[in-house]
Protein backbone atom coordinates (compact mmCIF):
# COMPACT_ATOMS: atom_id res chain seq x y z
CA UNK A 1 0.00 0.00 0.00
CA UNK A 2 2.80 2.17 0.93
CA UNK A 3 4.90 1.86 -2.51
CA UNK A 4 1.60 2.38 -4.46
CA UNK A 5 0.60 5.71 -2.53
CA UNK A 6 3.92 7.29 -2.79
CA UNK A 7 3.79 7.83 -6.31
CA UNK A 8 0.36 8.67 -6.67
CA UNK A 9 0.98 11.33 -4.28
CA UNK A 10 3.90 12.16 -6.30
CA UNK A 11 1.78 12.42 -9.53
CA UNK A 12 -1.12 14.45 -8.16
CA UNK A 13 1.76 17.45 -6.73
CA UNK A 14 3.35 17.38 -10.34
CA UNK A 15 0.47 17.80 -12.05
CA UNK A 16 -2.30 19.73 -9.97
CA UNK A 17 -0.10 22.61 -10.42
CA UNK A 18 0.80 22.12 -13.94
CA UNK A 19 -2.96 22.11 -14.82
CA UNK A 20 -3.11 25.19 -12.93
CA UNK A 21 -0.61 26.68 -14.87
CA UNK A 22 -2.29 25.82 -18.47
CA UNK A 23 -5.85 27.42 -16.97
CA UNK A 24 -6.70 24.28 -15.95
CA UNK A 25 -8.36 25.78 -12.90
CA UNK A 26 -11.29 28.05 -12.63
CA UNK A 27 -10.40 31.51 -12.71
CA UNK A 28 -11.73 33.71 -9.53
CA UNK A 29 -14.73 35.41 -9.80
CA UNK A 30 -14.21 39.52 -10.87
CA UNK A 31 -15.10 41.85 -8.08
CA UNK A 32 -18.17 44.17 -7.33
CA UNK A 33 -16.22 46.89 -9.19
CA UNK A 34 -14.59 44.58 -11.99
CA UNK A 35 -17.99 43.30 -12.75
CA UNK A 36 -20.10 46.80 -13.12
CA UNK A 37 -17.50 48.24 -15.07
CA UNK A 38 -17.43 45.46 -17.57
CA UNK A 39 -21.26 45.81 -17.39
CA UNK A 40 -21.11 49.92 -18.04
CA UNK A 41 -18.35 48.76 -21.24
CA UNK A 42 -20.44 46.44 -22.54
CA UNK A 43 -23.69 48.77 -22.31
CA UNK A 44 -21.69 51.69 -23.73
CA UNK A 45 -20.66 49.85 -26.64
CA UNK A 46 -23.55 48.40 -27.91
CA UNK A 47 -25.79 49.09 -30.76
CA UNK A 48 -29.26 47.95 -29.85
CA UNK A 49 -31.05 46.19 -27.60
CA UNK A 50 -34.71 45.35 -25.97
CA UNK A 51 -36.22 46.29 -23.03
CA UNK A 52 -38.59 45.48 -20.19
CA UNK A 53 -39.85 47.49 -17.44
CA UNK A 54 -42.18 46.60 -14.74
CA UNK A 55 -42.55 48.12 -11.13
CA UNK A 56 -44.15 47.39 -8.21
CA UNK A 57 -45.93 49.32 -5.91
CA UNK A 58 -47.49 52.21 -7.93
CA UNK A 59 -49.80 54.20 -6.80
CA UNK A 60 -53.85 54.51 -8.47
CA UNK A 61 -53.40 58.18 -9.28
CA UNK A 62 -51.44 60.68 -10.84
CA UNK A 63 -49.42 60.52 -13.82
CA UNK A 64 -46.39 57.84 -13.60
CA UNK A 65 -44.58 55.35 -15.76
CA UNK A 66 -45.26 52.15 -14.39
CA UNK A 67 -44.07 49.78 -17.08
CA UNK A 68 -42.79 49.11 -20.66
CA UNK A 69 -41.02 47.32 -23.66
CA UNK A 70 -39.08 48.70 -26.42
CA UNK A 71 -36.04 48.83 -28.61
CA UNK A 72 -33.58 50.88 -28.06
CA UNK A 73 -30.39 51.77 -31.12
CA UNK A 74 -28.01 53.96 -31.37
CA UNK A 75 -27.55 56.89 -31.28
CA UNK A 76 -30.70 58.11 -29.84
CA UNK A 77 -33.84 56.19 -31.22
CA UNK A 78 -36.99 54.22 -29.43
CA UNK A 79 -39.78 52.37 -30.56
CA UNK A 80 -42.03 50.46 -28.32
CA UNK A 81 -44.98 50.48 -25.90
CA UNK A 82 -45.11 52.17 -22.22
CA UNK A 83 -47.45 51.87 -19.96
CA UNK A 84 -48.43 55.06 -18.31
CA UNK A 85 -50.96 56.07 -15.50
CA UNK A 86 -53.43 58.45 -16.03
CA UNK A 87 -56.64 59.54 -14.66
CA UNK A 88 -56.93 56.37 -12.50
CA UNK A 89 -56.30 53.98 -15.24
CA UNK A 90 -53.30 52.60 -17.54
CA UNK A 91 -52.59 53.43 -20.71
CA UNK A 92 -50.64 51.62 -23.47
CA UNK A 93 -48.47 54.19 -25.21
CA UNK A 94 -47.22 53.42 -28.50
CA UNK A 95 -43.75 55.54 -28.48
CA UNK A 96 -41.48 56.45 -30.90
CA UNK A 97 -38.22 58.89 -30.15
CA UNK A 98 -35.57 59.65 -32.89
CA UNK A 99 -33.27 61.93 -32.31
CA UNK A 100 -34.49 63.82 -29.37
CA UNK A 101 -38.04 63.97 -30.91
CA UNK A 102 -40.55 62.05 -29.06
CA UNK A 103 -44.07 60.60 -30.97
CA UNK A 104 -47.01 59.08 -29.28
CA UNK A 105 -49.95 57.83 -30.34
CA UNK A 106 -52.35 59.09 -27.59
CA UNK A 107 -55.45 57.29 -26.47
CA UNK A 108 -59.04 57.41 -29.59
CA UNK A 109 -56.24 58.90 -31.92
CA UNK A 110 -55.07 57.51 -35.38
CA UNK A 111 -52.00 58.55 -35.83
CA UNK A 112 -48.80 59.84 -34.16
CA UNK A 113 -48.03 63.15 -32.20
CA UNK A 114 -45.30 64.96 -31.09
CA UNK A 115 -45.33 64.85 -27.27
CA UNK A 116 -43.62 66.17 -24.51
CA UNK A 117 -43.00 63.34 -22.97
CA UNK A 118 -42.86 64.77 -19.31
CA UNK A 119 -46.45 65.19 -19.64
CA UNK A 120 -46.62 61.31 -19.68
CA UNK A 121 -43.88 60.85 -16.61
CA UNK A 122 -41.01 59.52 -18.37
CA UNK A 123 -38.31 61.30 -20.07
CA UNK A 124 -36.86 60.44 -23.48
CA UNK A 125 -36.41 56.69 -23.78
CA UNK A 126 -34.08 57.06 -26.89
CA UNK A 127 -30.82 58.50 -24.95
CA UNK A 128 -31.22 55.02 -22.19
CA UNK A 129 -28.12 53.91 -23.94
CA UNK A 130 -26.23 56.83 -24.28
CA UNK A 131 -23.18 56.73 -22.21
CA UNK A 132 -23.39 60.57 -21.02
CA UNK A 133 -27.33 60.36 -20.50
CA UNK A 134 -27.94 56.81 -19.84
CA UNK A 135 -28.45 53.50 -17.41
CA UNK A 136 -24.95 52.96 -17.86
CA UNK A 137 -24.20 55.67 -15.58
CA UNK A 138 -25.46 54.02 -12.85
CA UNK A 139 -23.72 51.24 -12.87
CA UNK A 140 -20.08 53.91 -12.70
CA UNK A 141 -21.94 55.63 -10.09
CA UNK A 142 -22.72 52.92 -7.64
CA UNK A 143 -21.65 52.80 -4.11
CA UNK A 144 -20.71 50.00 -1.37
CA UNK A 145 -21.15 47.41 -3.93
CA UNK A 146 -21.29 44.07 -2.50
CA UNK A 147 -20.87 40.42 -4.72
CA UNK A 148 -24.11 38.93 -4.08
CA UNK A 149 -25.86 35.16 -5.44
CA UNK A 150 -24.97 33.44 -8.62
CA UNK A 151 -27.79 32.56 -10.13
CA UNK A 152 -29.51 32.23 -13.84
CA UNK A 153 -31.43 34.84 -15.97
CA UNK A 154 -32.87 33.69 -19.37
CA UNK A 155 -30.91 30.42 -19.03
CA UNK A 156 -27.46 32.26 -18.28
CA UNK A 157 -25.49 32.27 -15.49
CA UNK A 158 -25.07 35.82 -13.87
CA UNK A 159 -23.49 36.89 -10.68
CA UNK A 160 -25.59 39.32 -8.90
CA UNK A 161 -24.13 42.82 -7.67
CA UNK A 162 -25.72 44.82 -5.04
CA UNK A 163 -25.29 48.34 -4.86
CA UNK A 164 -26.31 52.08 -3.11
CA UNK A 165 -27.37 54.86 -6.35
CA UNK A 166 -27.83 58.56 -5.87
CA UNK A 167 -30.92 59.68 -5.38
CA UNK A 168 -30.18 62.49 -7.46
CA UNK A 169 -28.84 60.77 -10.57
CA UNK A 170 -31.59 58.07 -10.59
CA UNK A 171 -34.19 61.28 -10.97
CA UNK A 172 -32.18 62.60 -13.33
CA UNK A 173 -32.70 58.92 -15.77
CA UNK A 174 -35.65 57.50 -14.13
CA UNK A 175 -37.37 58.94 -11.14
CA UNK A 176 -37.37 59.93 -7.83
CA UNK A 177 -39.62 61.99 -5.29
CA UNK A 178 -36.64 62.28 -2.47
CA UNK A 179 -33.34 62.57 -4.52
CA UNK A 180 -31.84 62.94 -1.36
CA UNK A 181 -32.54 59.73 -0.53
CA UNK A 182 -30.14 56.51 -1.94
CA UNK A 183 -32.07 53.76 -4.31
CA UNK A 184 -31.25 50.62 -3.54
CA UNK A 185 -29.84 48.11 -6.70
CA UNK A 186 -29.51 44.66 -7.52
CA UNK A 187 -27.60 43.91 -10.65
CA UNK A 188 -27.47 40.79 -12.71
CA UNK A 189 -24.05 40.40 -14.84
CA UNK A 190 -23.17 37.65 -17.06
CA UNK A 191 -19.98 37.43 -16.00
CA UNK A 192 -18.83 36.13 -19.84
CA UNK A 193 -20.27 38.18 -21.77
CA UNK A 194 -20.78 41.54 -19.48
CA UNK A 195 -23.91 41.43 -20.17
CA UNK A 196 -26.27 43.56 -18.11
CA UNK A 197 -29.30 41.48 -18.12
CA UNK A 198 -31.31 43.16 -15.14
CA UNK A 199 -31.42 45.71 -12.86
CA UNK A 200 -33.76 46.04 -9.93
CA UNK A 201 -34.10 49.25 -8.36
CA UNK A 202 -35.59 50.58 -4.86
CA UNK A 203 -36.69 53.71 -4.16
CA UNK A 204 -38.87 56.66 -3.41
CA UNK A 205 -40.33 56.55 -7.22
CA UNK A 206 -43.91 57.51 -6.33
CA UNK A 207 -43.93 59.33 -3.37
CA UNK A 208 -41.44 60.20 -0.95
CA UNK A 209 -42.62 58.36 2.43
CA UNK A 210 -43.01 55.06 0.79
CA UNK A 211 -40.71 52.66 -1.04
CA UNK A 212 -41.28 51.22 -5.04
CA UNK A 213 -39.27 48.92 -7.17
CA UNK A 214 -38.85 49.34 -11.20
CA UNK A 215 -37.55 45.86 -12.52
CA UNK A 216 -35.45 46.64 -16.02
CA UNK A 217 -34.52 43.44 -17.96
CA UNK A 218 -32.00 43.74 -21.45
CA UNK A 219 -31.85 41.64 -23.93
CA UNK A 220 -30.50 41.23 -27.74
CA UNK A 221 -27.92 43.06 -27.41
CA UNK A 222 -26.41 43.89 -30.86
CA UNK A 223 -29.39 43.31 -32.64
CA UNK A 224 -30.31 44.25 -36.23
CA UNK A 225 -32.92 47.23 -35.38
CA UNK A 226 -34.12 49.80 -37.37
CA UNK A 227 -36.22 53.03 -36.13
CA UNK A 228 -37.36 55.60 -38.03
CA UNK A 229 -39.83 58.35 -37.08
CA UNK A 230 -43.84 58.04 -37.37
CA UNK A 231 -45.82 59.95 -40.01
CA UNK A 232 -47.79 62.71 -37.92
CA UNK A 233 -51.09 64.37 -38.65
Amino acid sequence: MRRTAAPLLAFALFVVPALSACGGAATETESPADLLAHAKHTLDETESLHFVLDSEGAPETGTELVGGEGDIARPASFEGTLKVLAMGSTLDLAVVSVDGTVYAQLPFASGFSVVDPAQFGFGDPGVLIDPDTGISQLLAAAENAELGEERRVDGEVVREVTADLPGELVEQILTSEDPARAVRARFSIAEESGELLRAELTGPFFTAEEDATYTLELSDFGADVEITAPTTG
